[in-house]
């Protein structure tokens, strides 16, 4: 009895042969398969055809005289090869008429419906799986899936059919759907240009993954991240999250839904404001791989992965770094290649972090460093650090080891990696600067420098000691010159304020000098007079 026919099945698939070529001594026909909005071509000889053909009559009673026969004399002129291409497409179509929804494996081969077609997608995987899949899912591996194939799935759950409409067993969408429960390591991964000799953009195909219940870890490439549904279904198991080449924002990632609210807190947070919706967080999820997007901004919807140890924002448009500060668990940054100019006070946007990447950015200062405590490993390579005195900013950093300057402007100043060694004082020698390990004889100069330093410290605060002595030099002769102005007037003097006492016995001679004695006692000036 043969399959009842659905709505969905009656597709405006059709085929034709579009031309031919000639390859070495045969021809080649170019046929040009059409399955809704997708289109793709495959090529043939006469050979293949024949081939199909007894296939075909054997297990599927098809008629022998179907297929146009086989010419041996003048198989490749022009005329043969015309009409020959016309039969054959002919032949192509009845053949499709005669299976409008099962169709037989090797006509779904021939026509390659298993690579652009949903019914042979689906059905393909369903065989590999149904021989393989428990193998797989023992042995724990990354298992790989193309978008294509997910949203080939993904239209078949939503087709009112049989999950095994082939009458095939190995073929059950069913081998999928148990498969895709259990399954924990999945990466899918698209492409940029279109599939095979199709017109398919797997970039824009929509698809769903609420069928995965058990993942832990996922990697997702060439998507839309506006086309993938039921990445809400995931919250609870993953713990490891990798995009890249899919979105321009956070929030598309992690909180999808957020678009239908205009206010949402995540759940546990006490909210100040109305709220018209509270967000369930990602439990497990502790790290977020989502380098290589075209996000520029860190937005809110970080609250909603409070577990996240590893944050990789790499190769993206970041030009400040925002928000950070809600994710307590944080160890690992990375926010190289981005463009960045600035990180000012980092410590309140980063937290207690060990490792943090800032390579291939615009960064010329290191002021916003300075208090990041707990740093461990520094990567500000390809950045544009020209002045040595910037590295003072980390300098006093108690806790970094590893510090990567390759490829700034400072790196041409002669003796670069003492001078840079000597801002870490004794702590030299447990910095590896730019990948390798502080030797003896660059301590040694390290030591020399920092000699140096002091000696010029010690100088700076001798002259800064001298530039006093000078100064009250030029105070005292500035006093001794106004109380000599003013003894020409003995209510003047009256009016002086007490002076420095180590003027006082000068000004008491000069005033003693011109006769005005009195004017000038012992308790007035806080000086003994007597031997005067």
């Amino acid at each position: 009895m043969e399959p009842a026919l659905f709505a969905e099945d009656i597709s405006e698939r059709n085929v034709a042969i579009v031309g031919s070529e000639l390859v070495e001594n045969y021809t080649v026909y170019i046929i040009e398969v059409t399955d809704g909005l997708h289109r793709w071509t495959v090529k043939h000889r006469y050979s293949d055809f024949h081939e199909l053909h007894e296939k075909l009559t054997a297990e599927n009673k098809v008629d022998r005289r179907l297929l146009p026969p086989k010419k041996i004399l003048g198989k490749n002129s022009k005329s043969l090869v015309e009409r020959r291409q016309k039969d054959l497409e002919q032949y192509l179509q009845t053949l499709l008429l005669q299976f409008p929804q099962a169709t037989p494996p090797p006509l779904s081969c021939f026509l390659h419906l298993q690579l652009y077609e949903i019914n042979g997608i689906t059905a393909a995987l369903a065989e590999e799986l149904f021989h393989k899949g428990e193998q797989l899912l023992q042995a724990g591996q990354v298992f790989s899936l193309r978008p294509l194939q997910l949203y080939s799935v993904t239209q078949q759950l939503r087709l009112a059919k049989p999950t095994c409409f082939t009458g095939d067993t190995k073929t059950d969408l069913g081998h999928i759907l148990d498969f895709t429960c259990r399954l924990k390591y999945l990466k899918i991964s698209g492409t940029r240009e279109p599939v095979g000799s199709s017109n398919i953009q797997e970039k824009i195909l929509p698809f769903d993954l609420s069928i995965f219940k058990s993942l832990l870890q996922i990697e997702i490439c060439e998507c839309s991240s506006q086309q993938i549904s039921g990445l809400l279904s995931l919250r609870k198991t993953l713990a490891t999250m990798s995009v890249h080449h899919s979105t321009d924002s956070m929030a598309l990632v992690l909180v999808p839904e957020a678009s239908e609210f205009p206010q949402w807190e995540p759940e546990g947070a006490v909210s100040v404001c109305p709220v018209t919706a509270v967000v369930p967080v990602w439990r497990s999820l502790t790290t977020l791989d989502l380098s290589h997007n075209n996000i520029s901004a860190v937005d809110s919807s970080v609250k909603l992965i409070p577990k996240v140890e590893f944050l990789d924002l790499s190769h993206n448009q970041l030009t400040s770094v925002e928000n950070l500060q809600h994710l307590y668990s944080l160890v690992h940054v990375d926010l190289s290649f981005n463009c960045l100019c600035s990180l000012d006070a980092a410590h309140t946007r980063l937290g207690n972090i060990k490792t943090l990447g800032l390579s291939g950015n615009q960064l010329s200062s290191l002021q916003g460093l300075s208090k990041l405590y707990s740093l461990v490993n520094l990567d500000l390579s390809r950045n544009q650090l020209a002045q040595l005195e910037e590295i003072r900013n980390i300098g006093s950093l108690p806790c970094l080891e590893k510090l990567n300057l390759t490829d700034n402007p400072m790196c041409i100043i002669p003796d670069y990696r003492t001078k840079v060694l000597a801002q870490f004082g004794d702590r030299a020698a447990e910095v590896c600067l730019d990948g390798k390990t502080t030797t003896e004889k660059e301590l040694d100069t390290v030591e020399v420098l920092k000699a140096i330093q002091k000696a010029k410290e010690v100088k700076d605060r001798k002259n800064n000691s001298s530039s006093t002595e000078k100064k009250f030099s030029a105070d005292f002769l500035i006093c001794v010159s106004l109380v000599c102005s003013r003894l020409s007037s003995p209510l003047l003097c009256g009016q002086l304020p007490a002076l420095p006492s180590q003027g006082n016995h000068v000004c008491i001679r000069l005033c003693r000098a011109k006769g005005h004695r009195g004017l000038w006692g012992s308790s007035h000036m806080g000086t003994d007079t007597s031997g005067f």
